[in-house]
């Protein structure tokens, strides 16, 4: 009976082990299937963007004029369309986001008025993007034509500001909620050694808790910055689906999502076919190249 209990007690660890060993096998798997999901997609983007890589050439990516009767083929309206639309967005959003955060994280973290106003914000990332195109077409579309008409240019109501505007609502809760949960773990150690010195409140928000968080910050920044620039279907019905190279912020233009989900159904031959997964591959790189860039940035700040 004692050597029973003692086998008990020796194989009890050992299975732990296995279980865990098997556990850290399956994250490993689960995370090179990843990887292998995300090189499939760009393999797959590259392999049929070769007849417009062949026929087209790198004169693609600046070429102004998209004409798939003639077969003439540019991305450099889409490309402009994509970057303005939303960065612009995210100059909007950047303020309110910070703003949700600080009050959220600092100033009201608990109670009933900061779990409304949590979920109302979670809320807005959970609408769907057709119900933002829906909402900016009905109510912000005639409230852009009337500043439109103030400030004397055509009031077309839809183009690139109407679509950074959707786009700026449709973000600010990436950015918010990831910077509340980061300004609520920072240490009260810190703020309360601040207090003690005669810190204000916003000295303390200055000079302890933004330093202390700011690599959070900018990693909520770049998280809704990508939301931004895969957003669709928001900005296809408010950004004016023109095929030339916006001339102001207030002027139509077009996307790089937005080409595609409109046009793809209406690709009847191979080239216009490829030069539209072309623009697939293009936003994806851009989308890489952005991540790539705001991590090292990200990095950077962690470092100092």
């Amino acid at each position: 009976m004692a050597e029973a209990k003692k086998e008990l007690k020796i194989s009890r660890p050992y299975g732990q082990i296995r279980w865990e060993n098997a556990f850290k096998r399956s994250l490993v798997i689960i995370a090179l299937l990843m990887v292998v999901v995300v090189a499939g997609i760009l393999l797959t983007l590259i392999i049929q963007s070769i007849p417009s890589l062949k026929s087209l050439g790198i004169k693609y990516l600046w070429g102004k004029t998209w004409d798939p009767i003639n077969n003439v083929y540019g991305a450099l309206p889409f490309l402009l369309g994509t970057l303005l639309t939303s960065f612009l967005a995210l100059i909007i959003s950047i303020p309110f986001s910070f703003s949700i955060a600080i009050y959220l994280g600092e100033y009201n973290p608990r109670g009933w008025l900061s779990n409304f106003l949590k979920n109302t914000v979670e809320l807005i990332a959970a609408v769907p993007s057709v119900i933002y195109g829906f909402w900016g077409i009905l109510v912000l579309v005639p409230i852009v034509q009337k500043l439109e008409i103030k400030l004397g240019v055509l009031p077309y109501g839809i183009g690139i500001f109407t679509a950074s505007l959707v786009l700026a609502i449709m973000i600010i809760p990436y950015a918010a909620s990831l910077g509340r949960e980061m300004i609520k773990m920072v240490p009260s150690p810190l703020k309360e050694g601040a207090y003690s010195l005669g810190a204000t409140r916003f000295e303390v928000i200055k000079n302890v808790i933004l330093p202390y968080t700011k690599s959070g910050l900018f990693a909520g920044v770049l998280l809704s910055l990508g939301r931004a620039l895969g957003e669709t279907m928001a900005v296809t019905m408010v950004i004016g689906n023109t095929s030339t190279i916006p001339t102001s912020l207030f002027a139509p233009g077009n996307t790089m999502a937005s080409v595609i989900a409109n046009e793809f159904n209406e690709a009847d031959h191979s080239l216009y076919w490829s030069a539209l997964v072309e623009l697939g591959l293009a936003l994806f790189l851009v989308t890489v190249v952005i991540n790539v860039i705001g991590k090292r940035i990200i990095k950077r700040f962690t470092n100092e």
